[in-house]
């Protein structure tokens, strides 16, 4: 089985694949975290962002692998764990970047959809999980809320960790990067035809799950 999970920044997409994937004992796929891996990647060769070319060029020499279960996921990069590393401010910024270069994506559409073949079953989260990566997927889901949901999500995890972005800041950030990821001209943040869509701004992570759960078991 083939679950699909789309949404924007602060969707709690990955929270919810994580659960998802735990309870159904299957592999779990985090497609931005392989996006970061691959922002650390094009930081440590000193390579400009700018530069669109040498990005996918550094990126498709990246040995980028995901390894563990849901619980204790870990990021490796050219056979090193990045899990902690990739989760900074300056990478998160250079993997929304580096994620509108279409040879970038390309490069990891086709490693999201080998891993994917690999296991028994699997579920991805991203933002073309259900348009691109695997459009024949078994389940579809999009989750959405607000942005302001979406943003006020993001600074508690942010304050949890000590990083001193405001609220607005926060805001300001969630609002671009809807922006960039609903307009590139490459695999743009969409719903798919046949996907099951969930606004989680009135619901807590684990009425979504229940939600989740049962359209599962209901296309099983």
């Amino acid at each position: 089985m083939i679950i699909a999970i789309d949404g924007p920044s602060g969707a709690g997409k990955s929270t919810l694949g994580r659960m998802i994937a735990r309870e159904l004992s299957l592999l779990y796929i985090d497609t931005g975290a392989m996006y970061r891996a691959a922002a650390l990647a094009v930081i440590g060769s000193g390579v400009s962002t700018v530069d669109q070319q040498a990005v996918a060029e550094v990126v498709t020499r990246a040995d980028i692998n995901l390894e563990g279960d849901p619980d204790s996921l870990q990021v490796m990069l050219d056979g090193r764990d990045v899990s902690q590393d990739i989760r900074t401010e300056e990478v998160s910024h250079s993997a929304s970047v580096i994620s509108t270069i279409p040879e970038v994506r390309r490069t990891l559409v086709q490693r999201q959809r080998k891993l994917g073949e690999r296991a028994g079953g699997v579920v991805l989260d991203g933002r073309d999980i259900g348009t691109i990566v695997f459009p024949q997927a078994d389940v579809k889901f999009f989750l959405t809320a607000a942005p302001e949901e979406r943003a006020h999500r993001r600074y508690d995890e942010d304050r949890l960790k000590e990083r001193n972005a405001t609220l607005e800041e926060t805001l300001a950030d969630i609002n671009k990067r809807d922006r960039r990821d609903s307009t590139r001209g490459d695999s743009p943040l969409a719903i798919a035809e046949d996907a099951i869509v969930i606004d989680s701004t009135e619901f807590s992570i684990e009425e979504v799950f229940e939600q989740m759960l049962k359209a599962i078991r209901e296309r099983k």
